[in-house]
């Protein structure tokens, strides 16, 4: 059990066994942001590759360019299947001597198994560290993180969402909503989360992960674990922006990337939805979206699927939704709340109208205007 759910008013995530929320999700969302607040993420996953070919061995099977990656500098790959399809998302930081790969809940395995299949004659030596290691979060640069700091992480992954990485490319137009995001990673032993928690007092407190959550959503931040499916390819998302390097040398599931980015358009786009007239009902991961007017056809087909839904602070109810590229950006939706949401043929439940704040553009991708051969 995680030292933090001994903090007051802690009520566990029955799912990945720590905190959802310390009875004040709203205000942890607020402390979150301000940088007064550390989110326990010790329910995630932590592989770490050693050895003298580990960066150059990396970077030869994901998505991101890792040769030459400066010890402590942090960055986040993809490892895709060889039609393209998220296989694993990575947050990578090197300390000079070993590679840390934080990943998704119950994802460590699964990753490491398949690295050491990869190592042939390489060297390198890959290890499951999740059972030794716990990541915390903190957000800016407040009183939290100088707390963690001061513990002395093992590392530290700074989330580079906030801008387009070095041969990155945005969908996003004008001003992203995730430019102000500054959220960091600090990886401990696990025998001291109790510090972490015995160092919290007025100026610091604990945020479940509801508030993440919800602060990911309007920063329109994807996350593996909520927003991916067997379908999902990294142009859906706008993941191109900071997880894929355009300029690298090959890796699998490359053509894919290049011939969506440069020829094709993604087949689903990620929108923000502003949950309109919102009675309180959030809609669960999975609820299907329609045109508006549909949800209650039962012959009418979904145009898409909520990831993830929260009940921000400043915005009200919002929700990240897969929807298909052929849905037009002006379009009104309107979705279920509860778990009927994401039953096709349920009638129950409340209908939420939903807008669009657009992320991925329906014109996404074709980057190259190619022209045409004339046929005889």
């Amino acid at each position: 059990m995680s030292a933090f759910l001994s903090v007051a008013g802690a009520i566990a995530d029955e799912s990945t066994g720590v905190a959802a929320h310390y009875a004040e999700p709203l205000r942890e969302q607020r402390a979150l942001e301000s940088g007064t607040a550390v989110v326990d993420l010790s329910h995630r996953g932590i592989v770490v590759v050693a050895g003298a070919d580990r960066l150059s061995w990396l970077n030869s099977m994901t998505s991101q360019q890792l040769t030459g990656l400066p010890a402590g500098e942090s960055t986040e790959t993809l490892l895709l299947d060889p039609n393209g399809r998220i296989e694993y998302a990575m947050r990578v930081v090197d300390d000079g001597t070993e590679c840390w790969l934080l990943v998704d809940e119950g994802l460590a395995a699964g990753l490491t198994a398949y690295l050491n299949r990869m190592r042939f004659a390489l060297r390198v030596e890959v290890f499951d560290r999740s059972e030794e290691y716990a990541a915390v979060c903190a957000f800016g640069d407040g009183t939290a993180l100088r707390l963690l700091r001061e513990l002395g992480p093992t590392v530290e992954w700074v989330d580079p969402w906030a801008g387009v990485q070095r041969g990155g490319v945005q969908y996003a137009r004008g001003d992203h909503a995730g430019g102000h995001w500054h959220a960091v990673q600090c990886v401990f032993p696990r025998e001291r989360l109790a510090e972490i928690v015995a160092g919290m007092g007025d100026d610091v407190r604990a945020a479940g992960l509801m508030a993440l959550d919800a602060l990911e959503v309007r920063a329109w931040r994807p996350a593996q674990h909520s927003d991916v499916d067997d379908r999902s390819i990294a142009h859906e998302f706008d993941w191109l922006r900071t997880a894929v390097h355009f300029t690298k040398g090959c890796y699998r599931g490359q053509e894919t990337i290049a011939k969506v980015h440069n020829l094709g358009h993604p087949p689903r786009r990620l929108t923000m939805l502003h949950l309109d007239g919102f009675g309180g009902e959030l809609p669960v991961a999975g609820a299907l979206v329609y045109l508006a007017d549909q949800s209650q056809n039962p012959d009418a087909r979904p145009v898409g699927r909520v990831t993830r839904a929260a009940l921000h602070y400043e915005w009200g109810g919002i929700a990240l939704a897969l929807l298909k590229r052929s849905v037009p950006e002006d379009a009104e939706l309107e979705l279920r709340g509860g778990d009927a949401g994401a039953d096709p043929k349920s009638t129950a439940g409340e209908v939420i109208a939903a807008s669009q704040e657009i992320i991925v553009p329906a014109d996404a991708g074709a980057a190259r205007d190619i022209p045409r051969l004339k046929r005889l």
